[in-house]
């Protein structure tokens, strides 16, 4: 089952931060001096080879730079569960949300060359962008786009790009129908389809497709060969697999093609070439003597926070910023982010006032990712050493996902018949801002199928009065609760979804979805 989001929410995850002050604010004493220490861990690769063994990955890439220096690229275990191709330097990924700051550098690009200001208003660059309410839709800015405080719930509108066919420009001419659930800048609620309309500013004030942009104006000046910005353009050769928990045992999953959310999600890379972007973040957007992305004053706005989220362990304060994670640690600033798709699960990290940066790049669901970044992060800043193997395990152990289930199924109704045949809840039902969902009987059982996502056919079982249990087709997706209201008449009403279980990720975010049978599907005899 995938569990991204419990893995990526453990120790350091996912944070993030409200009203403006964590790059701005000043420590009362000058700030830590650098611990005296080597370059490098002197047991990393014993760490690294025992955190692949205890959390069941099958690879990950370490890369770390010091002082304007990449003092370590390195791969661990195998690209693929099974085969022997190791993990190399050059091994590709799939980075998921480390993409943000790379949209948001993109911005920063812009702003710096006077095309565009963080306060603009979208309308104004964007005329037919919408949102569900004409008061944000108006006072939307570039920067709001960034920092998940739009209103929007968690995850919602994820469907959209989620193994779907839509485009990038469907997925931002949907948000008009994604009903916002809080007031606008208000509440911190991670989103991923705002970066959409990020990467469609970028093309609007360029000229160029947000892909071309980042190639030509990121990725070539730092060297970055390899590097893409979705699957489609990814070439065979060193690429890490995703591994992935299903039908009870580690295995390939099937790629999560983010290419529809490509800004926000859709970039390929590898720690080699991830280290010359933490280089240039470290040093202002400087490339070499002659040549700068953006200026201090652009770092200073990326690096701002802007809404509060709950800290870390070990931290006062978090905040999110501009596609980036920052909150304080020992009197130091850090400037971070995750990633996490299936099977791929990653962290970058910057130490500002050392001058160290690292990034994590992973090919399973597991805690490994967080490990590791502890690891090296408390040895950068002098924190004491702590077994952060046997941390990530209690943490893992919190949530016991069997026993969920078995309490789940203690409670259950097995006497409870439905209200209708299942003839009676067949048909094609729609959503306002996702799109047509059919549910056909087949083989004496009721067959879901999500029209813009084929990966998203299930097959429906009977759990308790007029509520179903799906079962993906596609083996890692989780289960979902499918419950049907009646109207007086005996006809379906509405069909609403949820996850079953807590641990599932947000952006399976079904319970955004209000499905409306599109003509009556049926009666109750």
């Amino acid at each position: 089952m995938r569990r991204l989001a419990a893995v990526l929410a453990v120790g350091i995850g996912s944070i993030a931060a409200a009203a403006p002050g964590l790059a701005q604010r000043r420590p009362a004493a000058p700030p830590p001096a650098a611990p005296a220490q080597p370059a490098l861990p002197p047991d990393l690769d014993a760490f690294a080879a025992r955190v692949l063994r205890e959390f069941a990955t099958p690879g990950a890439a370490i890369a770390v730079v010091r002082d304007g220096q990449t003092v370590l690229a390195k791969g661990f275990g195998v690209r693929r569960l099974g085969s022997p191709e190791p993990v190399t330097e050059r091994t590709l990924f799939q980075i998921a949300s480390n993409s943000k700051a790379f949209t948001s550098g993109a911005l920063a690009i812009l702003v710096g060359e006077g095309r565009l200001r963080w306060n603009d208003r979208v309308v104004d660059v964007l005329p037919w962008f919408q949102m569900s309410d004409p008061y944000v839709t108006r006072e939307m800015t570039v920067l709001d786009l960034l920092v998940h405080r739009s209103g929007l719930d968690l995850g919602a509108g994820d469907l959209l790009w989620f193994h779907s066919n839509y485009t990038r420009a469907d997925i931002v001419r949907r948000l008009r129908w994604v009903p916002l659930a809080n007031s606008f800048r208000a509440t911190y609620n991670y989103d991923n389809v705002l970066y959409d309309v990020a990467g469609a500013v970028v093309e609007a004030v360029s000229g160029q497709t947000w892909d071309a942009f980042v190639h030509d104006r990121i990725f070539v000046p730092l060297g970055m060969t390899t590097s893409v910005t979705s699957v489609a353009a990814l070439q065979p050769g060193d690429v890490a697999a995703p591994h992935g928990e299903a039908d009870g045992r580690l295995q390939v999953v099937p790629v999560d093609t983010a290419d529809n959310l490509g800004p926000g999600g859709g970039i390929l890379s590898s720690v080699a070439e991830m280290a010359r972007w933490i280089r240039v973040q470290l040093d202002s957007g400087r490339v070499d003597d002659a040549r700068r992305l953006w200026g201090a004053p652009q770092t200073a706005a990326l690096w701002t926070g802007r809404i509060t989220v709950g800290a870390p362990r070990g931290s006062n304060l978090a905040m999110y910023a501009l596609g980036w994670n920052v909150y304080d640690f020992r009197g130091y600033k850090i400037v971070t982010h995750t990633g996490g798709l299936a099977g791929m699960i990653s962290r970058v990290m910057l130490i500002p006032q050392l001058r160290t940066g690292f990034v994590i790049l992973t090919n399973a669901e597991s805690s490994a990712m967080g490990a590791l970044t502890e690891y090296l992060r408390d040895f950068y800043t002098g924190a004491p050493a702590a077994d952060y193997v046997q941390r990530y395990k209690a943490a893992d152990a919190s949530f016991d996902e069997a026993a969920f289930q078995a309490r789940l199924d203690s409670t259950r109704n097995r006497d409870s018949h439905p209200s209708l045949p299942l003839s009676g809840y067949a048909g094609t039902y729609h959503d306002a801002w996702y799109g047509d969902v059919t549910l056909a009987e087949e083989q004496g059982h009721l067959v879901i199928r999500f029209l813009p996502a084929p990966a998203f056919t299930g097959d429906l079982t009977h759990w308790q009065y007029d509520t179903f249990r799906v079962h993906w087709r596609t083996r890692n997706i989780p289960d979902a609760w499918v419950t049907f209201a009646l109207q007086p008449d005996g006809t379906v009403e509405t069909m609403k979804m949820a996850a079953v279980s807590p641990s599932t990720d947000f952006s399976f975010d079904w319970q955004h979805l209000l499905l409306l049978p599109v003509r009556p599907a049926g009666r109750g005899n």
